[in-house]
């Protein structure tokens, strides 16, 4: 082991250079100019893991269109209160980009967001009953203005003419439109991000591994760091670490000793998204297609036809199939299961274990799907797809938290959880969907938490770059409005939707 001379001492050190860390970053340094930073990442440049565009859905995620955001009571009504927090966390989103815009921080945001139809498509009468119930719970809500029903195959072949031509006339179906969803390129705009903060002198050091945390006696925190390349080892203080690094997350949080980090363990679940490669396919579908998770499903495995912008370029998707990997990134190891059981999570994980067979059950069967099978999937969207037309693609690790809860021991969760020292001087992230989407409003939220001192001073920054900061926006019509018109003006995000979706009659006949 090569020993290097160089260390470095920081306000802030951020581990990993995805999204979050990214967003992160960027707060702190519009919050605390002055503060020094300092980066490191595994990988050769920003945004490749679990941001990375080939890695995520890319959804913009509003809850416009994702059903498991939205439950079906035993009355029968819609609940919609988690539809609602995650749409107003994507409205702080929305408004921080416009910021930084604005700034002149970032530029050409087509680079990272475009308009694009959100759409939920059902298939029988009690999925079409849901359906309708849910939008007749949202569309008068003032987040979901402008959401559509319809079970006229009339009305969904102009909506979704790939998904309804050739399909069985007496098929119960139905879909919700709304045409202010989003489809975001997370890569870009993560290396959009650490562009920005490499501006404002930032140290970033790629290909360097985060090894080991450990408290000093000064009370700093201290990493080890890996150069990947030359395999020297360094050491860097910090007053603030946060450990950003995806699935990699839990095992450094682990590391760092803090009580909080016990008892808690790790699930991973790997992804497969189908690409279309017929131009005339990907021409005949302008939109994003949300639908019913199956039984036994995690929910990032909802099914969905997507319309995707990646390097500039329009794309179709469909997934994504859930799968098993041991490894917590995709680059990462065999071994990150294994080495993620402790002492102290043991009996968590081995809980989670007992309770979670039938997950388990689904996702060795998913594993074993032929692409013939997986392709029968795409035909419930598709009814005529064509073997030839699609590939496959091996899509991103999530790593979903196991925990003890009050409903009980090593219970999984599904979603986004800063984990943080009692002090604030240590946060991790970890979870999966709706994540990235949220980041900024996760972000927010850490600073609130770690840096209680620096609020009050803070707030009015905070809230001169995102005006919904510490507001509902239900109650504030007049701010929803205005934030809509100004995001989407700074943004791009016109709305174009409408002459998108007509599809030209011979290239459906083509596709």
């Amino acid at each position: 082991m090569k020993m290097s001379n160089r260390q470095t001492k920081a306000d802030v050190i951020l581990i990993g250079a995805g999204i979050m860390s990214a967003t992160l970053g960027s707060l702190l340094k519009e919050l605390a100019p002055d503060w020094e930073i300092t980066v490191f990442e595994r990988l050769a440049k920003a945004g490749e893991e679990s941001s990375n565009e080939w890695n995520n859905a890319g959804t913009g995620h509003a809850a416009l269109c994702e059903l498991n955001y939205t439950n079906e009571k035993a009355d029968g009504s819609v609940e919609i209160s988690k539809a609602i927090k995650i749409n107003e966390q994507f409205q702080e989103s929305l408004q921080f980009w416009s910021h930084l815009v604005n700034r002149k921080s970032i530029r050409n945001p087509q680079d990272f967001i475009m308009p694009l139809p959100h759409m939920s498509f059902v298939q029988g009468d009690h999925n079409v009953s849901f359906l309708k119930k849910r939008f007749e719970a949202m569309s008068t809500n003032p987040l979901f203005q402008g959401m559509e029903f319809s079970d006229d195959p009339e009305k969904l072949m102009e909506w979704i003419p790939l998904i309804v031509q050739n399909r069985a006339a007496n098929e119960p179906i139905a879909a919700t439109k709304i045409d202010s969803g989003t489809d975001v390129n997370f890569g870009a705009l993560t290396r959009k991000l650490f562009d920005f903060l490499e501006s404002k002198n930032v140290n970033i050091n790629y290909k360097h591994r985060v090894d080991d945390i450990r408290r000093t006696s000064d009370d700093l925190w201290e990493v080890k760091v890996r150069n990947v390349k030359s395999g020297t080892v360094e050491h860097h203080t910090a007053k603030f670490v946060f450990i950003g690094s995806g699935g990699g997350s839990l095992y450094l949080l682990q590391k760092s000793g803090i009580p909080e980090s016990k008892y808690i363990g790790g699930f991973p679940v790997s992804g497969i998204f189908m690409v279309c490669n017929n131009p005339n396919v990907v021409a005949a579908h302008h939109a994003k297609v949300y639908g019913k998770a199956k039984v036994g499903a995690p929910p990032m495995s909802v099914p969905h036809l997507d319309t995707r912008f990646i390097d500039n370029k329009k794309m179709l998707l469909f997934g994504p199939f859930a799968g098993f990997s041991p490894k917590f990134l995709k680059t990462g190891s065999m071994f990150d299961l294994v080495t993620s059981i402790k002492s102290d999570n043991l009996v968590t994980m081995l809980s989670a274990g007992a309770k979670n067979i039938p997950l388990t059950k689904y996702l060795i069967k998913q594993v074993r799907l032929s692409k013939e099978q997986r392709m029968e999937e795409l035909r419930e969207f598709i009814p005529n797809a064509k073997i030839e037309d699609w590939d496959l693609v091996v899509a991103g690790q999530r790593v979903q938290v196991i925990k003890d809860t009050e409903e009980g021991r090593g219970m999984l969760q599904f979603g986004t959880e800063v984990i943080s020292g009692s002090d604030g001087s240590i946060a991790a992230l970890l979870g999966a969907s709706p994540g990235a989407s949220t980041a900024v409003s996760v972000m927010l939220e850490l600073i609130k938490r770690c840096f209680p001192q620096h609020i009050k001073a803070w707030e009015p920054k905070i809230k001169k770059m995102i005006p919904s900061y510490g507001l509902s926006l239900m109650g504030n019509l007049k701010l929803l409005h205005e934030i809509h018109t100004s995001t989407v003006q700074t943004l791009g995000l016109d709305d174009k939707s409408q002459s998108n979706l007509k599809v030209n009659t011979n290239t459906l006949q083509k596709a």
